[in-house]
């Protein structure tokens, strides 16, 4: 029996990295998962299949979350689909780093719009089933720059930080109806990104965690999973950072 079963998750921009592993761990503990993807259909064709390889339920949408009509239309969608919406995971993020002397405004607003304007836009669309259920877990993968700041980052911290204030008054508003709301602070996580950058740089990052390795997008969805499941059913408004102890040097 999964922690999740017979549990319905979107999960948005899952197609590669921290998404993708939260995708397979949810379908491990029984979870049906809608996930989104904005550019490769390829991609997405092939981790559904994946998903649903071993009789898992698994469907991907191509859906702009920072679009607040599509928003809406996914979660409509999901519903039509699989009759509910028991969990949300705000997965979907950019980053476009520059010095702030140097950032444009185009920059600034498309990081904030996709990081931080489409967890408003997919938490408002998924308020409806979790309000008429009565109960729901809505998840916000944040950033220990979100917490810390980060020289050359000040667009992505800032849609970082604001997800942290943003779960915080969700979390006051909805927990009278069962409905929690948590983030997710990851540190220095190793992907495919990391893979193409200098080994010596990544291992300098590596040696100033206490942990001394980076961590792994599993790392990050094994927590997801304790967040989206009743063993974490009186958590909420919290931020979980999973960084190795990043945050206490």
């Amino acid at each position: 029996m999964g922690l999740l079963d017979g549990k319905v998750a979107i999960i948005t921009g899952a197609s590669r990295g921290i998404g993708k592993a939260i995708a397979q761990e949810f379908i491990k503990e029984g979870a049906k998962v809608a996930f989104t993807y904005l550019s490769s259909d390829e991609k997405a064709k092939a981790l559904e299949a994946e998903l649903t390889a071993n009789g898992g339920v698994a469907k991907g949408f191509k859906s702009n979350a920072a679009e607040f009509q599509a928003a809406q239309d996914l979660a409509d969608a999901v519903v039509e689909e699989f009759g509910t919406i028991d969990i949300l995971v705000n997965n979907a993020g950019i980053t476009k780093d520059n010095l702030l002397m140097r950032m444009s405004e185009e920059d600034w607003d498309a990081v904030i719009d996709v990081n931080l304007k489409s967890t408003f836009n997919l938490t408002k669309a998924v308020m409806r089933p979790m309000l008429k259920a009565r109960s729901g877990s809505i998840i916000n993968m944040s950033s220990v720059v979100g917490v810390s700041g980060n020289p050359g980052q000040a667009n992505y911290a800032a849609s970082k930080a604001g997800m942290l204030g943003f779960t915080k008054s969700v979390a006051q508003e909805l927990g009278s109806r069962n409905i929690r709301c948590n983030a997710i602070a990851p540190g220095f996580i190793e992907t495919e990104m990391t893979a193409a950058l200098d080994e010596n740089v990544v291992q300098g990052w590596r040696d100033g965690i206490p942990m001394k390795r980076g961590g792994t997008p599993e790392d990050v969805a094994k927590t997801t999973v304790f967040l989206a499941s009743d063993l974490s059913s009186y958590v909420t408004g919290q931020t979980i950072n999973v960084c190795g102890g990043m945050l206490t040097c």
